[in-house]
């Protein structure tokens, strides 16, 4: 299915490259700019014309003297790099005398000044020598002294004795100019520096033998200058000529003396009758200068090319505006092209003809308002998946939620509000066609709601209780002294319209008001307590919270807990809602040492706030809190007490919430084949598939991990992993392009974790997983 997309999706942007030429919008993005282009760019090609021949010599020989001081720098580094090696070598532990004469640690020695002579990319050789020592060592073992400088490297100007003596005498470092030496029968031009160490001390014991490739030394050189048609010397602070780079007429000492005692800048020179521009730079770090000559005639050329070309230039300047134009007319359309291709792919065909509108922008603004009915379609579902969410949970800490909620319209659009919750249900109904016809009018007229005379909003929607109905009511919070008269209004209005139109008189339990919508939840809880006990509130078919009897005297000796405290306690445990029943204990316990009770009443006070758990326990069938009842009636203070109660809640209300998963088996299984669909989406988060599927974070995390084995963000990361390797390992997408896809933005930090993971970066991963595919047929 994804080659069939893919090949749809090529097909598709084939036919729009050629239909470019018959869009009016790319036409008036062309004339545009070559009317943009066309004037400023010949004015420019005109006063680089009379520009360019003035300025031309300053450029080059300015380039000359930036990429002679390049070259100065690099090769700086270089030495820079010999000088740290040598440091280095004099205190490492594994290079003393006695490490390299060791029998045994020797080989370790030997691997140590591998792994200095590594670092530098112009060694050609390096070489360790004590002081009144016959032996020299090397990366490639130890070595007699008159070998190494007797038979495998031989010098035409630098005999052995000459070698013995200064590598026992030098006190600071010592560079030998190029000179041919015969390695193996082989002759090579090389450079030797001799660094005395340790570096800088008095008394040293040892020296380190540097042997540098001259080629490698001029490589450098002409990496640099790689535009540069002249000679190049380097020399050294005595006046010698280290190594050249020679590409015209051998030059005599005496002038090389001269180039060697220039100062720093450019100069005009005749050197062997011949005009040349040198440019001459001098190194601080070790004195030594570097030196570049040009023929003269060879700047001339330049000139008349670039004349010739300014000329050409010119002549064509229409032309290379009009391509310009053209080029820029098409990436500005580009995103309009890929715009409406996207849309297109996910309009399942059902968007308007481009054909028949005057432009591609009116295009897409009929399609942006197609796509905006289709939307505003799905407002209701999504106000209802956030309206339970409340009811049920609270307010999520969780900004994107936050904002769907405020989006939805269930926040209060100005100024502070007032919120409660209002449960309607009726006396048993006939299941019958007109009454589910009844229902389904009633759903969709209290689905939202307002009565403007009492500036209140309100939104409902149908839940598990059967014919049921959960309202939240918002007001304008401008008159707190007369809430409860609004309050009353309200629900009369109610009453009124369930009335009128259906001719059923509901049953109505009333929430306390909360001035923040985070306090939704506690008004549901209230109303269904209210709604399930309305026996012993007021007369009528209308119950609120606050008008629950209750038991209550202003003397000790008579206290007892208000009785709709424990209605709402015992409500909340059977709706599974453990935030509000740590809450009511919470607010329950302060109450109780208000009261100041004698000990003996307190514990009776207290055995009978645990008596109305284990009742309320019971009958929803949690018999397994009662194998641990000896636990709960033990406790020495109203704290203990109060952290027993709430561990008991939290079992209770578990198991409520596993008695609802039980009645349906499949929903963690749903919400796992949601997420593998998912999970490449850099917005999923466990918040988003609560508030898909309707449940709390605590239980889908809780669940999750007892289903899956791990966490819901170790999952994510996993299955991101997963097909990262896969993507790494089966194609050759770019590694940035790889990560995005599966919805990590952070690619720096996804490296890192990889890493940690794997101990491979992806890139050495791809590498590694490439070798040892091709393995088997390397060997075949």
């Amino acid at each position: 299915m994804a080659k069939l997309a893919f090949k749809s999706f090529s097909m598709s942007k084939l036919r729009m490259y050629g239909n470019h030429f018959k869009s009016k919008l790319l036409l008036k993005y062309a004339l545009s700019y070559i009317l943009m282009f066309l004037i400023p760019l010949s004015f420019v090609t005109m006063f680089i014309y009379e520009n360019a021949v003035n300025s031309l010599r300053t450029e080059i020989e300015q380039s000359n003297v930036n990429q002679l001081n390049q070259v100065k720098m690099t090769i700086d580094d270089r030495m820079s790099e010999l000088q740290e090696i040598a440091s280095k070598i004099s205190y490492d532990e594994h290079l003393t005398p006695y490490m390299v004469r060791h029998p045994y640690y020797g080989l370790e020695a030997i691997s140590t000044l591998a792994s200095y002579k590594a670092n530098s990319s112009i060694l050609e050789d390096l070489f360790l020598y004590f002081h009144n020592d016959t032996i020299i060592y090397s990366y490639r073992g130890l070595s007699d002294l008159n070998v190494a400088f007797g038979k495998i490297y031989q010098y035409e100007n630098w005999s052995k004795d000459d070698v013995l003596r200064d590598l026992n005498e030098s006190k600071q470092p010592l560079i030998r100019p190029v000179e041919n030496v015969t390695v193996n029968s082989r002759k090579e031009p090389l450079l030797t520096l001799l660094v005395p160490i340790k570096p800088n001390d008095p008394f040293p014991n040892g020296t380190v033998v540097y042997l540098m490739s001259e080629a490698k030394l001029t490589g450098v050189m002409d990496t640099i200058l790689n535009d540069f048609s002249g000679s190049s010397y380097i020399f050294s602070e005595t006046g010698e000529v280290l190594t050249t780079n020679n590409r015209g007429v051998d030059l005599p000492p005496e002038v090389l003396t001269t180039l060697s005692s220039l100062k720093p800048g450019i100069h005009s020179m005749d050197l062997a009758g011949e005009q040349h521009s040198v440019v001459s730079v001098k190194s601080d770090h070790n004195n030594w200068t570097y030196v570049t000559t040009m023929p003269s005639y060879q700047f001339f050329s330049k000139v008349a090319h670039i004349q010739t070309l300014i000329l050409m230039v010119f002549c064509i300047a229409v032309l290379s505006g009009i391509i310009a134009a053209m080029i820029l007319a098409k990436r500005q359309y580009h995103p309009i092209r890929d715009l409406i291709e996207f849309a297109k792919l996910r309009g399942n065909g059902n968007n308007t003809d481009i054909s028949k509108t005057r432009n591609e922008w009116d295009w897409i603004k009929q399609t942006i308002q197609d796509y905006s009915t289709t939307i505003d379609s799905q407002e209701p579902f999504v106000r209802n998946q956030c309206l339970l969410l409340l009811l049920k949970h609270g307010k999520p800490d969780d900004p994107e939620i936050e904002q769907m909620i405020t989006n939805a319209g269930l926040e209060f659009p100005h100024g502070q509000g007032l919120y409660f919750s209002v449960i309607l249900a009726w006396d048993e109904m006939i299941d019958n066609e007109e009454n589910r016809q009844v229902r389904y009018h009633l759903q969709e007229m209290l689905g939202e709601f307002e009565f403007p005379d009492l500036n209140a909003h309100i939104y409902g929607v149908e839940f598990s209780t059967t014919d049921q109905f959960a309202l939240m009511v918002s007001l304008p919070a401008e008159d707190n002294d007369n809430v409860q008269e609004r309050v009353e209004q309200v629900i009369e209005a109610i009453k009124v319209i369930a009335v009128d139109n259906f001719q059923l008189i509901p049953y109505i339990g009333v929430g306390t008001v909360y001035n923040d919508l985070a306090g939704l939840n506690q008004s549901f809880i209230e109303a269904a307590t209210a709604m399930e006990n309305r026996m012993m509130g007021s007369s009528g078919r209308v119950t609120y919270f606050e008008h629950l009897s209750e038991i209550t005297s202003s003397t000790a000796e008579t206290f007892w807990i208000p009785k709709k405290s424990m209605l709402k306690l015992e409500q909340s445990l059977k709706q599974g809602n453990e935030a509000v029943a740590d809450q009511t204990i919470s607010s329950i316990i302060n109450v109780i040492k208000e009261a100041s009770l004698p000990i003996s009443l307190l514990r009776c006070i207290c055995f009978d706030l645990l008596n109305s758990l284990l009742r309320t326990a019971s009958e929803l069938g949690v018999n397994e809190v009662f194998r641990d009842i000896s636990s709960y009636t033990s406790f020495e203070s109203l704290e203990e007490l109060e952290i027993k109660l709430t561990s008991m809640t939290s079992y209770i209300c578990q198991q409520v919430e596993r008695n609802t998963e039980s009645e349906q088996p499949s929903l963690i299984d749903n919400i796992v084949a949601y997420v593998d669909l998912q999970f490449a989406d850099y917005t999923l988060s466990l918040e988003h598939v609560a508030l898909k599927y309707s449940v709390s974070i605590s239980y889908l995390s809780r669940s999750f991990k007892e289903k899956i084995g791990c966490n819901f963000s170790q999952y994510i990361w996993h299955r991101r992993m997963d097909e990262v390797i896969r993507l790494l390992i089966n194609t050759n997408a770019p590694l940035q392009e790889i990560i995005e896809s599966v919805g990590y933005l952070d690619v720096p930090n996804f490296i890192r974790k990889f890493k940690k993971e794997t101990g491979y970066t992806p890139g050495q991963y791809r590498k590694l997983h490439a070798l040892e595919s091709s393995a088997p047929q390397e060997k075949e």
